[in-house]
């Protein structure tokens, strides 16, 4: 069984995919099931994935992919897009999550509940007070399940390329993602590399831990 450090240690950003191989549906359910479990800051869950999948999806997508990025979203055997909701801080939002939390079991009898809930509150009207309305801080909550996604898949023997590359605002309008009051924020393709995806050969480059680490 691979230890985290192993899988820390083999995680590349894949350049090439074989077109070939199709992602196994339990692999990418259990991904999903991965960003679904992701932590968030006061569980605030600020997300909705696309899994863009299907060769009509996927030719919809090709006009938001900036050139240098063509290749691996068209090869891959998926890509998956992350959003985030806009309106978190919201009274409906906010109480669908309560909600949700009890039907989940998580509150006990005599947990603090009013409590929990008013500081949660307090600290997601904090955040989404300023003129970015929290969309910073969301997209903060879904880059942390793009990390666990990243290792999970590695895990899994799953080749993944994180998507900066995109015209998100373009990707928005494209599958209507403005108008569920989203915005896409970052993407990851998914699939298996080709046998000449260099970028699998060479060391891993890093700073070493003493320039990066600092024990107090």
């Amino acid at each position: 069984m691979r230890t985290m450090l192993d899988i820390a240690r083999a995680r590349y950003t894949t350049k090439h995919y074989d077109a070939e191989k199709p992602l196994e549906d339990e692999k990418l359910e259990a991904l999903l099931e991965v960003l679904r479990l992701a932590p968030s800051s006061v569980n605030i869950q600020p997300w909705h994935f696309y899994v863009i999948k299907s060769e009509a999806a996927r030719a919809a997508l090709m006009p938001a992919v900036k050139d240098f990025n063509i290749e691996r979203v068209r090869e891959a055997a998926a890509v998956i897009v992350f959003a985030v909701e806009r309106g978190i801080s919201s009274d409906a939002y906010l109480e669908k999550l309560l909600a949700q939390e009890f039907a989940d079991g998580r509150y006990g009898a005599g947990a603090p509940v009013e409590g929990l809930d008013k500081l949660r509150r307090t600290a997601v009207r904090a955040y989404c007070g300023g003129p970015d309305a929290g969309e910073r801080w969301a997209s903060e909550q879904a880059h942390i399940a793009l990390g666990c996604l990243l290792m999970a898949a590695e895990g899994m023997g799953v080749d993944t390329t994180t998507l900066g590359g995109l015209y998100f605002e373009k990707i928005d309008e494209i599958f209507g993602i403005a108008r569920a009051n989203r915005k896409s924020v970052v993407a990851v393709a998914l699939g298996y590399r080709a046998a000449d995806d260099a970028n699998a050969a060479r060391p891993k480059s890093r700073f070493p831990r003493e320039a990066v680490t600092t024990v107090l």
